[in-house]
């Protein structure tokens, strides 16, 4: 029987970071939802289908199969057969990715995905509705989370290790707008399951993150 893990929280929180750390460790499958909707998008994309006709989204949507595998530690994306991994990371498809994911056909179609992916294997899934609407039989859920403060210096931080120049009030701002969006949609709003334990990570680093939820999984369901 496979072991799922759900990892759910606002932007910011270090959840795919967290997820793919202890992906590593414990060798399970860390399932890229974002990967996901970028592989529905370069699907839509290529059909010629335009970001705003909802309903040819809707329709064609429905013929897509994506699933991850996992080649010598690497994440490999299949849309239909084809590994797809290579073309996921242009502006165009985030673009597509951001405005076909708000279309309750696709998130219909990709949970489906999902799920089938975690009845296969054991896996570990972050994102903002894993533990409410994906998995909500996980047998650990996790909401991470943090102050906006320190999420938008976490954030500030890493775009100035790039050497880009942002104004860390604008990120705040971005961040706070941001939860609000994800809080109030109407399609699979972010809040916390009501089985899941909230983890606040503002005054903890990765590593304690990491140890912090493999404590929970060894304490809930016996892990070694």
């Amino acid at each position: 029987m496979s072991f799922s893990i759900a990892i759910d929280g606002p932007a910011g929180a270090g959840k795919s970071t967290i997820a793919k750390k202890i992906a590593k460790e414990r060798n399970l499958i860390y399932v890229d939802t974002g990967a996901m909707y970028r592989a529905m998008a370069l699907y839509l994309l290529r059909a010629g289908i335009a970001a705003q006709d909802s309903a040819a989204i809707s329709e064609k949507c429905k013929s897509a199969d994506i699933t991850i595998q996992y080649e010598k530690g690497e994440q490999l994306v299949y849309l239909n057969g084809e590994n797809v991994t290579p073309f996921l990371r242009t502006e165009e498809v985030g673009k597509m990715a951001s405005a076909s994911s708000v279309n309750g056909d696709v998130r219909k179609k990709l949970v489906q995905l999902q799920q089938k992916l975690a009845e296969r294997a054991d896996v570990i899934m972050d994102g903002r509705d894993i533990g409410t609407c994906v998995l909500p039989g996980a047998d650990v859920k996790i909401y991470l989370t943090a102050s906006v403060e320190v999420r938008a210096r976490r954030r500030y931080d890493e775009l100035t290790a790039k050497g880009e120049n942002w104004d860390l009030e604008e990120i705040e701002r971005e961040i706070a707008q941001r939860d609000h969006r994800d809080m109030t949609r109407d399609i699979s709003p972010l809040r916390q399951a009501q089985d899941a334990i909230l983890l606040d990570t503002s005054h903890m680093d990765i590593q304690e993150v990491v140890t912090a939820i493999i404590k929970i999984c060894e304490e809930k369901c016996g892990w070694k």
